[in-house]
């Protein structure tokens, strides 16, 4: 279970208000507001659900990528998941309208960058370990 990608809580929180809560296509879930509150100019912040969802990548990012900087035998499970979580984002988008929004490209944008920094911190990680003799 440690080697599931975090990023899978985002894809499924955002499949589950896209295919299960908002099931009508005319209605945008992204715009739905998440959280408001007046500050102190005066003004109202207001956080849509889809930049929550975004911001909620953002922070398994972080995750991500200290988790890739662990040493073990897991590393190549965590790549392989990740790969398999980028593809499920790519097919998702390509195939269902309710996945052809800019917060799900985000999203998936969020998940490349997971992958590409797990295996440029693996094979840097990696070439520390060995040492040619030349």
């Amino acid at each position: 279970m440690r080697h599931v990608p975090l990023l899978v809580i985002p894809f499924l929180i955002y499949n589950a208000f896209a295919f299960l809560i908002f099931v009508d296509h005319e209605a945008s879930f992204q715009e739905a507001t998440a959280i408001s509150f007046p500050v102190i100019s005066g003004a109202t912040f207001t956080l849509s659900l889809g930049a929550a969802i975004v911001l909620l990548g953002l922070f398994f990012l972080a995750i991500e990528v200290v988790k890739a900087a662990r040493i073990g035998r897991g590393s190549i499970t965590d790549h392989v998941l990740a790969t398999v979580l980028l593809v499920a984002f790519i097919v998702e988008f390509l195939i269902f309208p309710q996945a052809a929004t800019s917060t799900f490209a985000i999203l998936m944008a969020i998940t490349l960058v997971d992958l590409i920094c797990g295996f440029a911190v693996s094979i840097r990680t990696a070439s520390r370990d060995v040492s040619f003799d030349g």
